[in-house]
């Protein structure tokens, strides 16, 4: 809540404020800004609608005026300083709200409730870009106070309305969900034909109160990145006003990813998941940019599927855009596009991208492997290592977590396997975790769509040191979700050759878990939609490299069997396959 200069922008079930000036400081300042006043009329149409009795406050419940409404905001004013008996004596025509004080004191808590039931952003436009310049200290204490001030002026109208003081106070995050620092002033380094990026701001901090609960427009993902021969950024039009960038280090490489404020909780979600780019390396190009819903059918007829991306070979950058409409507003397309490009661009660099989960593992008795479980989505990679972390009493001295859904593969000079990551944090999905698990991270948590199948959590699990350190490979494996066990099938079986290999990493078979529109069994190149199918020729030729080098290095590689997609061993299929794993360590 801020004052009136400020722009502000309610959308569906958020607001957008955008300041360059400080922020409200008295609840004064709170109730006489256009924001409450804006937020005070929406709330009096929906309690209309439902024929609300918290109406009632007013003489005339089905003819409320301009009067009445200002009326209430004075009213208001004076209760945040003087007790409720006093105001009808200060404040003519106020006495109609103390009619029935417990009615008026319901419609109170309910605007509060409304006000914290929608999400609540504040950007902050810096008007300088050096670090040592950068308010960050001031700029995080403003939206603390921020958060004080508006439950203290609740409280205080509230205490004034019943003359009765709380004895439990619930200190709930009453002012931003998330607040960001930005900046335009960046010397950013785009190619010529980018100019229309050039001036939409950069997030420098964000500033986030987890848990958060956010209900995006959709749950799933479905389609394809499709590959295009036409930049889309000719075709796109941008409002400056609109947009942020969240410039994500992504592995070692630098993407800049552009979203609509339609779908501000999806990208500021990003925090959790990718390191946030220092001012140093935003000193070089990026490697590809991403513009996150793109306003129109402008895509369209680019596609089949407009979720696109263009390989601008001139200015060696990729470029990526997806539609802002609802069926896209699942933070999978903002994750997996970016992904794509990595991984992309990976090859390019004659590295091998990988779909799974790396993890290195130190056992009690000092014993150590570091671990690449490839799989698609729902496989039991996260799970397994879910499961490990549940074990770790028993086996563990140390899990360190190098990725979580993707990486990618180099060879060394001296010919050894060396692993990398991408993410700091993961996209996880809920139904699989053990239970009690999202609850006691709630502290970092960002969950989506709680009620729905595919309910996710975006946590960071890892740091980015870890990820780039580079970690020598001992076992390889594919998670295979959909085989039961028995002599011929064993949890874990080790593949001989480079081709067996070869066969059922490039099957990519897997039980869908609802993750995507797929059901039932079904196949994907490599386990691995994002990037390899695309660049279908280059991927055989680095597969072969690298599934040759596995083998004459003596890396283990197998498959294990988690049982994930088989009904009733959602746990116990990944701690059976965890347990494994720790014999298999041990006898290293």
């Amino acid at each position: 809540m801020v004052m009136e200069r400020y722009a502000f922008k309610f959308l569906a079930r958020k607001v957008i404020i955008r300041a360059n000036h400080k922020i409200c400081e008295t609840s004064e300042e709170i109730l006489t800004n256009n924001l409450f006043k804006t937020l005070l009329n929406k709330i009096l149409e929906e309690l209309s609608q439902k024929h609300s009795p918290l109406l009632d406050i007013f003489p005339h419940r089905t003819n409320i005026g301009a009067n009445d409404i200002n009326l209430l905001l004075q009213t208001l004013q004076h209760l945040t300083k003087t007790d409720g008996t006093l105001v009808p004596g200060i404040l003519k025509g106020s006495e109609v709200f103390f009619r029935d004080r417990d009615l008026l004191n319901d419609f109170v808590e309910y605007l509060y409730d409304a006000w914290r039931s929608v999400d609540r952003f504040i950007i902050y436009a810096s008007t300088v870009y050096e670090m040592e310049t950068r308010p960050y200290q001031a700029f995080s204490e403003t939206i603390e106070n921020l958060t004080h001030l508006v439950r203290q002026t609740y409280r205080n109208i509230q205490e004034n309305i019943t003359g009765k003081h709380p004895v439990v106070y619930r200190q709930v995050t009453a002012g931003a969900e998330i607040a960001a620092i930005t900046s335009n002033k960046l010397p950013v380094r785009l190619p010529a034909g980018y100019e229309k990026l050039r001036n939409i701001p950069l997030i420098r901090q964000i500033l986030l109160y987890p848990p958060l609960i956010l209900n995006p427009p959709m749950n799933k993902r479905t389609g394809k990145f499709v590959k295009i021969d036409v930049n889309p950024l000719n075709v796109i039009q941008l409002h400056e006003e609109e947009w942020v960038c969240y410039p994500a280090k992504v592995g070692e490489l630098l993407i800049y990813i552009y979203f609509h404020e339609k779908f501000f909780e999806l990208g500021f979600s990003l925090c959790n998941l990718f390191e946030l780019a220092y001012d140093e390396d935003l000193t070089r190009a990026p490697d590809g940019v991403y513009a996150f819903g793109v306003p129109g059918d402008v895509l369209d007829h680019l596609a089949d599927f407009p979720t696109i991306f263009y390989d601008d070979q001139n200015h060696n950058i990729l470029v990526a855009a997806v539609p802002n409409r609802d069926e896209f507003g699942y933070f999978g397309y903002l994750k997996k596009m970016v992904l794509t490009l990595h991984n992309i661009i990976m090859m390019k660099r004659e590295a091998w991208p990988f779909h799974g989960a790396l993890v290195k593992i130190v056992l009690k008795n000092q014993k150590e492997a570091t671990l690449l479980i490839i799989g698609d989505t729902g496989a039991g990679k996260s799970e397994t290592l879910e499961a490990f972390r549940i074990l770790g009493d028993e086996y563990l001295t140390e899990m360190k977590i190098i990725a979580d859904d993707m990486g990618s593969l180099k060879i060394g000079a001296s010919g050894e396997i060396i692993g990398y990551g991408t993410e700091i944090g993961a996209f996880v999905r809920l139904d699989d975790l053990q239970p009690g698990y999202a609850f006691g991270q709630l502290d970092r948590t960002i969950i989506m769509c709680p009620s729905k199948v595919n309910a996710r959590a975006v946590l960071p699990v890892t740091t980015y040191a870890t990820i780039m350190k580079g970690h020598p490979i001992n076992m390889i494996l594919y998670a295979n979700n959909y085989e039961m066990i028995d002599e011929d099938r064993p949890i874990l079986e080790q593949l001989t050759t480079p081709e067996d290999a070869l066969r059922i990493f490039r099957e990519g078979t897997v039980m869908s878990k609802g993750t995507t529109t797929s059901t039932g069994l079904v196949h994907s190149y490599f386990a691995n939609i994002f990037g390899p199918p695309q660049y279908k020729e280059l991927h055989e030729k680095i597969a072969h490299r690298y599934f040759e080098a596995f083998f004459s290095k003596g890396i283990w590689v197998g498959q294990l069997r988690t049982r994930l997609g088989i009904p009733g061993w959602e746990t116990k299929g990944p701690e059976a396959a965890a347990k494994e794993l720790f014999k298999m360590i041990q006898n290293i």
